[in-house]
């Protein structure tokens, strides 16, 4: 049986640009034949795993259940060993134990890419060049030029490798159990045996309507000017615009559980925390010029079984359009509605969709009602378990 975490949200944002483009411009695409505003999958996938930070400094989950990305894997294992181990040493021995797996270091004392790797991974990796530190020898040999040394290729340093050590090192990149990497996934280019498909897919988030791009032309005057100095000191133009948002994400829950190793409580509670991120965190862009910190005013999550995902963007293939005194974000919960049912008119399905509601939007036939966020997650997490 394959199981499904739906869950759609709109959320009308105030002006603002939550999530800019190479000029500094909010992001936007063309949907249905006109523009709309967009807030990038990749946006918002950060702003969740920045309230799982937040949800670790509650206690909510322990620092082995999350992961960090970064190219500075070498510096959190000295950290770990700087009771045990001169620092200069221990960053050595790191840069030569993973490129016994063939993740060699670049300028800086950083690895060549961003790693996404679960914090009991780099642990696991700490303990092992202290258990192995003298097996693990340097992989660089001497150039001859001026004393330099001249570093071996990845395969040459990987053959060069104790059997032993490699093989204990390549064993502890199985993603750690962390949470974070079991939903969003992971590809190391070195080791794509290592890859872990991720278990949640989520959409690029689209306006329910179509938008233009405002300017503001600000000014700034220096508070130490003399008096009789008119005009101002600096000037230019932030680009802005305000929206109703669809966004849609999936989770695979016998996906998640396996990129778990199986740990079916760790899963429930990584899912739990992932949709209320989905609700609750916002993209941080411009906010201190803007203050767009408008929570969402529906939100339906669907409990799925043996059937396809459904996104339900198409229900905003013709812009939503309003008269006056009418609520923009109320017609686009009506339109949703209405894709939503038709679908499962068309194509059936088996499970149960739970609502929060704020607009008063009339969703007959979509879904129970839930009395909160609170209540949304305990519904859609216990009928999950049915």
């Amino acid at each position: 049986m394959k199981t499904l975490i739906e869950i759609h949200v709109l959320q009308n944002f105030a002006p603002s640009n939550l999530n800019r483009d190479d000029t500094g411009a909010p992001k936007d695409a063309f949907f249905g034949g006109s523009r709309r505003a967009r807030i990038s999958s990749q946006c918002l996938k950060r702003a969740v795993r920045q309230h799982f930070s937040l949800k670790k400094d509650d206690g909510f989950f322990s620092s082995d259940e999350l992961a960090v990305r970064t190219k500075r894997v070498y510096h959190a294992i000295a950290d770990i060993l700087k009771e045990k181990r001169d620092r200069a040493e221990a960053l050595s021995k790191a840069e030569t134990a993973l490129s016994y797996v063939k993740l060699n270091s670049a300028e800086g004392g950083k690895t060549q890419y961003l790693l996404f790797l679960g914090q009991k991974e780099i642990a696991t990796l700490a303990k092992t060049i202290d258990q192995y530190w003298d097996q693990i020898v340097s992989s660089e040999n001497d150039s001859g030029e001026e004393g330099k040394k001249k570093k071996k290729s990845k395969k040459a340093a990987a053959g060069d490798a104790p059997k032993q050590v490699k093989d204990r090192i390549d064993d502890i990149f199985n993603g750690g159990k962390a949470v974070d990497v079991a939903l969003f996934g992971r590809m190391l280019a070195d080791m794509p045996e290592k890859n872990q498909n991720a278990a949640c897919q989520v959409a690029h988030a689209i306006s329910t309507h179509s938008v233009e791009r405002e300017f503001d032309f600000y000014t700034a005057v220096d508070d130490l000017k003399p008096e009789d100095t008119a005009g101002a000191d600096m000037m230019g133009t932030v680009e802005f615009n305000s929206a109703c948002f669809y966004r849609y994400s999936v989770v695979d829950w016998e996906k998640l559980v396996a990129n778990l190793q199986s740990d079916t409580e760790l899963a429930a509670k990584g899912l739990r925390a992932f949709l209320e991120g989905f609700v609750v965190a916002e993209p941080t862009g411009k906010q201190n010029t803007f203050a767009a910190h408008n929570p969402p005013e529906l939100v339906a999550v669907s409990v799925r079984l043996n059937g396809a995902p459904r996104n339900l963007a198409n229900a905003f293939e013709v812009p939503v359009r309003v008269n006056r005194d009418e609520s923009l974000t109320r017609k686009s919960a009506e339109k949703l509605v209405e894709k939503a049912k038709a679908l499962k008119d068309a194509f059936g399905g088996d499970g149960k969709t739970f609502v929060l509601n704020l607009i008063g939007a009339e969703v007959t036939g979509f879904g129970e009602k839930a009395e909160n966020l609170k209540d949304l997650l305990d519904k859609s997490l216990a009928a999950m378990k049915e």
